[in-house]
């Protein structure tokens, strides 16, 4: 098995010059080539071991997706240090928790992170270094007690050492078992918890999809997702540098149109929101066309799908959907359109795909088959088949930083617990029904699935988006009952139904999760409503907290 360091190294040796990274700098797209990135890695390197890291320490990666983030990655790996990338989204008590609990020595950042940097350094006493983009810029220049220094200056002055025949990158090789990345979880229960995720973890991972999307050189991925997370991580830079492909960044996901328009991407890789907004644009443009419709309803949309394809840069062969549930019914209709999307399932402690439906073995509504290598089991089952997913392989974390007991909890006679819920049936396929702490259990012992209620609510025009929790009414002694809290899509609402009063809406909320759920099970049915028009809170994967909600016991019952 290879480390991150020698999968970049080997891409490099075979296409020194073909393009690896392609980013906009001042309204154009430059491109990096694989051996501009090997020496740019090499110079991180230097900078780090002249400051005095050494295998095993830990050094924080806190900024955006850019060219800058994936040479600091490689750069800091390369030597045998740990890369804790840290979500750009994330503020003040959020960041100074993972700083401190991985005891990082450097932070890697931009200027454009600088405030929440400095209200955070009185209270950090690990951090020895702060390397910022364009520091040097800066007016005025920062305090010299914060130990800030620029990221250009510092590479420009190892440039001249890598060639050297003692340079860091050249003496200094990680193990296959060495931790690469300590990865914080999304925290979507509460505080994030460290997972040490090995090269083997990451590279076995990245082989294992190899065999199973089959990336060509040819390839271009399109990175939209935040390179801190596993996903994007694996999936949208391990997997492309592995095939020696490309990887295009987006400015934003405003652009992200137009990006495509401009890159000519053959690989998207995106999480099910990005989709739905999409199809939502797709949906509308045929309801607005009459014949975009008839040609639909003909079982012609494959000449539709052109047309799309032409917008999103003409050369879209696959989309691959993870990190939150998809919708089976927008993956039947992009398939049945030609569109070739596949959904696959994993979590950050696996590295984090565990299973895929592959080009030829494709089952929408289950999250697919296991990736080689992978082992997965049914923990617990009930009389439906269906209880806790347990995964073993190489691809599975070493175990929580600095927190044993975590660590102990989430693993069963060397196999993880995924904290899933599901069932694999008789061809293979993985279905997952629900999260295990999420599960609601009502007074007579039946088991409710809250994201199964959630998919029959969510498919209401009306209804943006919705949180299905368990509650105890004050006069129960055991048992859960079922809540709901909705958001209301308020541009559908304007365009079918005109303008409305607030109490209008909350209304129509209310009736449109009745009838949505008219067709289940009556106790899988909400018994209380609530109904708010803030956007639910979610993580950077748009997965919602659902820690942070509870349901109002003493509202009436719907």
């Amino acid at each position: 098995m290879r480390t991150i360091k020698q999968v970049l190294k080997d891409s490099a040796a075979e296409r020194p010059d073909a393009t690896v990274v392609r980013h906009k700098v001042n309204g154009q797209w430059v491109e990096v080539s694989y051996r501009q990135l090997l020496m740019r890695a090499a110079q991180v390197s230097q900078i780090l071991a002249d400051a005095g890291i050494r295998p095993g320490d830990r050094v924080a990666l806190y900024r955006e997706n850019s060219a800058d983030w994936i040479e600091t990655y490689f750069g800091i790996i390369s030597i045998g240090a740990v890369a804790v990338p840290i979500d750009a989204k994330l503020q003040g008590q959020e960041v100074a928790h993972i700083l401190t609990d991985s005891q990082a020595r450097v932070l890697f950042s931009s200027v454009e992170f600088y405030r929440v940097i400095e209200r955070l350094m009185g209270h950090q006493h690990h951090i020895e270094a702060i390397v910022l983009r364009d520091a040097s810029r800066m007016q005025p220049p920062p305090p010299p007690h914060l130990g800030i220094v620029d990221y250009e200056e510092l590479m420009a002055g190892a440039s001249e050492k890598v060639d050297a025949p003692d340079s860091a990158f050249g003496r200094i090789d990680p193990e296959e078992e060495s931790i690469a990345s300590l990865i914080y979880t999304s925290g979507t229960t509460g505080r994030p918890k460290g997972a040490m995720l090995t090269h083997r973890n990451f590279v076995s991972n990245a082989e294992a999809a190899m065999q199973c999307v089959n990336v060509q050189r040819t390839d271009n991925f399109l990175l939209v997702l935040p390179l801190h997370h596993a996903f994007a991580f694996t999936a949208n830079l391990l997997l492309p540098v592995a095939a020696g492909a490309e990887i295009s960044l987006i400015e934003s996901l405003r652009t992200m149109g137009e990006n495509m328009a401009e890159t000519k991407p053959t690989v998207l890789i995106a999480v099910p929101l990005l989709l739905e907004k999409l199809d939502a644009r797709i949906q509308a443009a045929i309801d607005k066309s009459k014949v975009g419709g008839l040609l639909v309803k003909m079982g012609l949309g494959k000449i539709i799908a052109g047309k799309i394809i032409a917008k999103l840069g003409g050369r879209i062969r696959l989309i691959v959907s993870g990190a939150a549930p998809c919708d089976p019914d927008l993956l039947h209709r992009w398939n049945k359109m030609g569109l070739t999307v596949r959904e696959g399932y994993g979590l950050t402690e696996t590295a984090p795909v565990l299973t895929i439906n592959t080009l030829e073995r494709n089952k929408p509504g289950t999250v697919g088959i296991a990736m080689p290598g992978i082992e997965l089991t049914i923990v617990d089952p009930n009389e439906q088949g269906i209880g806790e997913v347990a995964a073993r392989g190489d691809n599975v974390m070493f175990g929580y930083f600095n927190n044993k007991e975590a660590t102990d909890e989430i693993f069963r006679d060397g196999a993880l617990l995924t904290g899933d819920l599901g069932f694999i049936d008789d061809e293979g396929f993985l279905t997952i029904t629900g999260r295990k702490k999420n599960l609601i259990v009502n007074r007579e012992g039946k088991n409710i699935y809250p994201e199964e209620v959630e998919s029959y609510i969510n498919k209401s025009p009306y209804i943006l988006e919705s949180v299905v929790l368990g509650y105890r009414d004050p006069l129960d002694k055991a048992g859960e009952r079922v809540g709901v809290i909705a958001v209301p899509d308020q541009d559908a609402i304007s365009l079918h139904k005109g303008k409305l009063t607030d109490d209008q809406v909350e209304q129509l909320v209310r009736s449109e999760i009745k009838r949505m759920v008219k067709d289940i099970s009556e106790y899988k049915r909400p018994r209380k409503i609530q109904v708010q028009f803030e956007e639910l809170e979610k993580t950077s994967t748009a997965k919602i907290k659902r820690y942070r909600y509870a349901i109002d016991t003493r509202q009436m019952d719907a």
